[in-house]
């Protein structure tokens, strides 16, 4: 691959140190297409500064490392495209980049904060209801008093969490025959554990 030489007469280097380009040159290499050892370059040039201006910016260093990236595409996009006319200018291309997104994220904040403190209480977490209590010990009085039958369709649906199809199959009945047992045995639990229907 060939990439202009720092003197202005063209020469070869090799594709394995291209940290010998400025970063005018690599720019060049950038905007000349096909340079993907030129752009790992740029990024392994140009990400710990953007993440140091982030950091001390944003002061969050996950917001810093979203910053390295957002900037370092846009260099990306921008230098393939061929929209930047001064290759020397590169690294206040990329500054300049990190200047204005820092500002958006910062306008975009307070955006939001306006827009909540205007449009909306701060959120209150739903309180959980309250769990009823069940007296087991009198439940399973009630439930050993039920008919052998009855017993069964609810222990398989609500114990083994059985659906009525698997219900009906177990017991040789219908489904529908199932939802009926059902009905009454529930009708019959809450009689005897004192619930109104």
């Amino acid at each position: 691959m060939r990439f202009p030489a720092r003197s202005g007469l063209l020469c070869t280097y090799n594709v394995d140190v291209p940290d010998l380009l400025s970063d005018a040159e690599l720019a060049a290499a950038i905007d000349a297409g096909n340079a993907p050892e030129a752009e790992a370059e740029l990024f392994r040039r140009m990400a710990p500064r953007i993440r140091l201006y982030g950091l001390r910016h944003l002061r969050d260093e996950q917001a810093a490392n979203d910053l390295v990236q957002h900037v370092i595409l846009t260099a990306l996009e921008t230098l393939r495209a061929g929209r930047l006319h001064d290759h020397a200018k590169l690294a206040s291309f990329v500054l300049g980049t990190c200047r204005m997104t820092v500002l958006d994220l910062r306008r975009n904040a307070q955006r939001k904060e306006r827009l909540l403190a205007q449009h909306g209480p701060p959120l209150i977490p739903p309180t959980p209801s309250p769990t009823p209590h069940v007296d087991r010990e009198r439940l399973t009085r009630c439930v050993q008093t039920l008919r052998e039958r009855e017993r069964s369709v609810i222990v398989l649906s609500f114990y083994d969490e059985k659906s009525g199809s698997d219900v009906a199959s177990f017991l040789g009945v219908s489904e529908a025959n199932v939802r009926v047992i059902r009905h009454r045995a529930i009708h019959q639990l809450r009689g005897c554990m004192g619930v109104a229907a």
